[in-house]
């Protein structure tokens, strides 16, 4: 007598199926069923999976938003002037450029050896960089190298380029 191949399966969810499983060897289908009844079904997965989804979206949408405003907040109070772009890279470089210069702070002056004045001088030439493209180019750079970026975007002698890379 062959082993079967249509294995009836009671999901996890409670819902009831019968499974081909002739596409496995027939020394591996009774495992796979076990497992397959360990699952929920194919449908009541798919929509978890979307709920998840959707829960995911929403969750960083919302930080997101936190984000926007603590970044906002903290451009105010370091009087930063406003970013130039397009709609969408404009928050998202108002972001960046608080992460970066947050992240270089930390690392410069609290952790390193540079002096609030000299920090002051670094925020200064900070404020002339208005592109919110430039912010978010930066995004990946390590904290020490900020005073050598700051250097290159304001170099007078400096070519003109594209201003998209």
């Amino acid at each position: 007598m062959a082993v079967k191949t249509i294995w009836p399966i009671n999901h996890s969810c409670g819902h009831k199926d019968d499974r081909d499983l002739s596409n496995r060897p027939a020394d591996r289908r009774a495992r796979f069923a076990e497992w397959l009844a360990s699952q929920e079904c194919s449908e009541c997965w798919r929509a978890s999976k979307e709920n998840s989804e959707q829960d995911k979206a929403a969750w960083v949408k919302a930080k997101r938003a936190e984000e926007q405003a603590e970044s906002e907040a903290w451009s105010q109070q370091h009087r930063m002037p406003p970013l130039e772009g397009t709609e969408r890279a404009v928050p998202w470089g108002v972001r960046c450029r608080h992460q970066i210069l947050a992240a270089a702070y930390t690392a410069l002056v609290v952790e390193g050896e540079t002096s609030e004045a000299e920090w002051e001088e670094i925020e200064e030439t900070a404020r002339t960089i208005t592109r919110a493209g430039w912010w978010i180019n930066q995004r990946s750079s390590e904290p020490d190298d900020l005073t050598e970026l700051l250097q290159a975007a304001t170099d007078a002698d400096r070519p003109s380029e594209n201003p998209y890379f």
